[in-house]
């Protein structure tokens, strides 16, 4: 008989891979929250600032963009700021985060594994 059961995986090995796996995940969790990405609409007029996470984090309206008898457009365009704010987060997530997805494999058809 060949130790370690006939070619079936390492247990440690594969537990080894996988808390690696979550350290690298908490990481670039971490860096996630601690980058911020910015968004903006109407040319400039409204910028919003959105962490890696995709919390909004700050908003800026140049006064230009501000019509008292216009609230509608001022509201679209902080609107599309966040989102724009939004869409750069998500895609620094997956720049983040999809390789460390990839990684997990599915986790390897164990079962219990969240991933």
């Amino acid at each position: 008989m060949i130790p370690g059961g006939g070619g079936q995986p390492d247990m440690q090995q594969l537990l080894q891979q996988a808390q690696k796996m979550q350290q690298d995940l908490a990481v670039a969790q971490q860096e996630l929250a601690e980058t911020s990405v910015e968004g903006s609409s109407g040319g400039g007029l409204v910028k919003a600032t959105v962490s890696g996470a995709g919390e909004l984090q700050g908003l800026v309206i140049d006064p230009k963009a501000v019509d008292p008898e216009d609230t509608e457009t001022l509201a679209d365009l902080v609107l599309a700021a966040v989102r724009d704010g939004v869409a750069g987060a998500e895609e620094l997530q997956q720049q983040k985060l999809g390789p460390l997805a990839q990684g997990l494999g599915g986790g390897g058809g164990m079962p219990g594994l969240p991933f």
